[in-house]
């Protein structure tokens, strides 16, 4: 024994065997946090084999660099590759707890715009237990320090370091041949992150990320014009024809757009110990003047919220990775609502209780064509006002009456709830529901905030009733993405009364709501399914405006006869027949998972083939800026240099237009201030 004992001591005295003992350990806590901190969905014996190899090829590679370097410097190299792998590790585990996807270089290079917002999302995603990332660096950090591992000062052949480099290159390669031939067209077609780690590591993918940000970055400056023939092609193709029944039937009335945050489907009607979570909202759902859709999902990616808004105002798909609002939200050219609205002659304008660089929005928003942008500036700060991530929801909506009231009409207005936003957070005398008892942390106060929102639509409704807004406007409320990532599958399952939850299941929560309420409107439920992407042309129609030279990969909701295959943005899809997870088939209706036959096989093909130029088409449009390269004719292009949303500039022009126009709120009720009438319940207002 304690000749075997010496021998292993005689090789980690050596360079060779300090290399095998930090990439062994680093293996072995790579593999852990596959286990245990990431869903990955390995599934039959070569899935299994490839998670549990695929961190070493890339470790070899990297940590094989050290091999290089002579005498100590060889050890400080190694130890600096491996603190800087651990700490991407550290990285995504606390992201993929919140959002189950990976970190991108899309993501990292648009942090700064919300880096005053994070500190309070990491304070609830951190376990002290995630700092056993760092347990195998210290550990060989001690055995150095402390000579239990003696210096190997003795050169090592520049040969052996270059077999070390070959080899590695030869086992990722390797690696990926069994994955492709496993998962057909791994880097080609898949838009889902889980899959990349999954087969081929984090490592590799986070260099096929870098690869895949440095073709987007080129992809612009080797766009020409005659690239946007075949978006313009495929989008004439597959347009939807307009309903005559709802076509105009909103026309002239002011829009309301209520992003309803992280709020998904599943709320509706959902009670809690015999107590309905959203009363005002349910009872909305079933007005009969509002069109509720139970089969509407969210489609977005690791942009979240702005993915939405990039939808729901520009019928273009957020990107694969990072955000194109905050990447390509200044330079591009866009056709989005608030600019076809203005030149149809209404008054534009978004509300945000929050800091205006957020998402980028107060440069994305000039290249929408939007006239005014209330941010946190327009609205009183104190201590006790804001919670999470900016203006608690009941102050955000009353103090927004005061530039209401003043927009000349028709007007489209977007108004951003937070309080919902993760981590779920209110203050005690705010709290007025039960939390859920799944047991899991994040989960238990959603329905609490939730509550909370609902409280806070219920009294911005009833001051649109008392001032007569509601008669005259078309109010829409969406939810903008989940509220529960699927990273909490036993805690869904407690919520939803299952047992087990299924990946046809993870894919049906993830539908969130979309109501469209107007005094001309016939509502009830509609059946269809549909995504963000399909809101503007249908918001667009039902104001009579239609949207033939636009660019809108979306289609008309109303449309009877329309396209209803809803794309994810990872190149999953689900369709009133068939949903689609990756290389698994269930029928929707019942959730049976099935083997296609033949002729199943081939409607499922071609539904993915449309999903895959859909998602291509739009990321080819964001990426290269083709809409530059395009001018409709009823459509002139945004100069963003027309709008400046300086709080004192604002004002002013606010108060100028309001001036000119004899149809605002104020001059319908002879220049009498509105806000009195507005009644909360928030216990900050309260004297």
């Amino acid at each position: 024994m304690s000749s075997h004992i010496k021998k292993t001591r005689n090789l980690l005295n050596t360079r060779l065997g300090f290399f095998i003992l930090a990439t062994v350990l680093f293996w072995i806590k790579t593999y852990i946090a596959y286990r245990t901190e990431f869903t990955l969905g390995a599934k039959g014996a070569i899935q299994q084999i490839l998670l549990f190899v695929n961190p070493v090829p890339a470790l070899i590679l990297i940590f094989g660099l050290a091999l290089y370097f002579r005498g100590r410097l060889f050890y400080w190299v190694l130890m600096l590759l491996h603190l800087i792998e651990s700490i991407w590790l550290f990285a995504n585990i606390l992201y993929y707890r919140e959002f189950s996807d990976f970190l991108s270089f899309g993501i990292i290079k648009g942090s700064g715009d919300v880096q005053n917002n994070l500190g309070k999302s990491l304070a609830e995603i951190l376990h002290p237990s995630d700092f056993f990332v760092f347990i195998d660096f210290i550990i060989l950090l001690v055995l150095l320090l402390f000579k239990v591992i003696q210096v190997d000062r003795r050169k090592f052949k520049l040969r052996n370091s270059f077999a070390i480099t070959i080899l590695s290159f030869v086992l990722i390669f390797s690696e990926y041949g069994v994955a492709n031939a496993n998962r057909s067209g791994l880097l080609t077609r898949t838009f889902d992150n889980n899959y990349i780690v999954k087969y081929l590591g984090l490592n590799e993918y986070a260099a096929f990320n870098a690869y895949q940000t440095a073709k987007e970055s080129a992809t612009r400056s080797n766009a020409k014009s005659s690239d946007i023939d075949s978006v313009l092609n495929f989008v004439k193709k597959n347009r939807s024809k307009i309903n005559p029944e709802y076509f105009g039937k909103a026309k002239g009335k002011n829009v309301f757009v209520i992003h309803l945050e992280s709020f998904q489907q599943f709320l509706i009607n959902y009670k809690v110990d015999g107590k309905e979570v959203t009363p005002n909202l349910n009872k909305f759902y079933k007005n009969k003047h509002t069109i509720s859709f139970d089969n509407f999902y969210h489609q977005v990616s690791q942009g979240k919220t702005s993915d939405a808004e990039m939808m729901m105002e520009n019928s273009l798909y957020g990107l694969p990775q990072g955000s194109a609002m905050v990447t390509y939200g200044t330079q591009n050219t866009y056709q989005a609502a608030p600019a076809i609205l203005d030149q149809k002659g209404y008054t534009t304008a978004s509300f945000h209780g929050d800091v205006p660089s957020f998402w980028n929005r107060d440069n994305t928003y000039k290249s929408w064509g939007y006239q005014y942008f209330f941010d946190s500036d327009y609205y009183q700060e104190k201590p006790s006002y804001s919670v999470g991530y900016g203006l608690k929801d009941k102050i955000f909506f009353k103090d927004s009456v005061k530039y209401i009231q003043q927009l000349p009409q028709p007007f489209y207005a977007k108004l951003i709830t937070l309080t919902n936003h993760y981590p779920y957070e209110l203050d005690k005398p705010n709290v007025s529901f039960p939390a859920t008892k799944t047991g899991d942390n994040t989960v238990d106060p959603y329905v609490q905030t939730a509550h909370y929102l609902d409280q806070a639509f219920g009294e911005f409704i009833k001051y649109l009733q008392k001032t007569g807004l509601m008669k005259n406007s078309m109010i829409v409320l969406y939810g903008d993405h989940y509220g529960i990532s699927n990273n909490h599958r036993a805690a869904i399952a407690q919520l939803l009364h299952k047992k087990e939850i299924t990946d046809y299941d993870l894919a049906q929560f993830q539908k969130v709501p979309f109501m469209i309420h107007a005094d001309d409107l016939k509502g009830g439920i509609n059946h269809t399914y549909g995504g963000e992407i399909d809101a503007l042309p249908t918001i667009l129609h039902l104001l009579g405006i239609k949207d033939n030279d636009t660019v809108q990969f979306g289609n008309d909701l109303l449309s009877k006869k329309r396209n209803q295959v809803v794309a994810f943005r990872n190149g999953d899809l689900v369709s009133p027949k068939y949903t689609v997870v990756g290389s698994n088939v269930y029928l929707t209706k019942t959730g049976k998972e099935i083997t296609p036959d033949n002729e199943q096989s081939k409607e499922i093909k071609e539904m993915q083939t449309h999903v895959n130029t859909e998602l291509s088409m739009s990321d080819r449009v964001i990426l290269g800026d083709l809409l530059r390269f395009y001018k409709p004719k009823d459509f002139k292009k945004v100069d963003k240099k027309d709008f400046n949303y300086k709080y004192s500039y604002a004002i002013k022009a606010l108060g100028e237009e309001n001036r000119k126009s004899k149809n605002t709120l104020l001059d319908k009720l002879h220049k009498k201030d509105t806000e009195y009438l507005y009644k909360t319940s928030a216990p900050e207002l309260k004297k």
